[in-house]
């Protein structure tokens, strides 16, 4: 296990198993997905033990707290001793309630037109 003082953001995202490769993380950055004090970081923003970090994976935003800095990536069992997962109930029971809504057309009749759209988006706003 190697412990560093200084760890990026991307690189310690990867090495917690947040993300499965390295490049998601730093593209999850890029994109504004990962915030540190409520502001998007950038994948070289060094992290600081007692950071909160909010990873955005719509519709959930999960939250966890950095207790410790990897460098290299370690086993599953072993990752609990440097993160903590404190996202809030609220944004776990979005998971549970995932709305879907169906709208069945006949094979062939072709897009939508203007006014069945219309009525589509209202009956989906109800």
């Amino acid at each position: 296990m190697l412990i560093d003082k200084q760890i990026r953001v991307d690189k310690w995202l990867w090495a917690v198993r947040i993300f499965k490769t390295r490049n998601q993380a730093t593209e999850a950055c890029k994109k504004g997905r990962i915030l540190i004090r409520e502001q998007p970081v950038k994948p070289s923003r060094v992290l600081r033990i007692n950071d909160i970090i909010q990873v955005k994976r719509p519709p959930v935003v999960y939250s966890f707290k950095v207790t410790g800095l990897l460098a290299k990536r370690l086993s599953a069992r072993l990752v609990k001793d440097y993160i903590e997962d404190i996202t809030p109930e609220q944004e776990l029971e979005k998971l549970k309630v995932r709305e879907t809504f169906f709208i069945s057309r006949d094979k062939g009749s072709g897009r939508p037109t203007k006014k069945e759209r219309r009525t589509m988006d209202k009956l989906r706003e109800d």
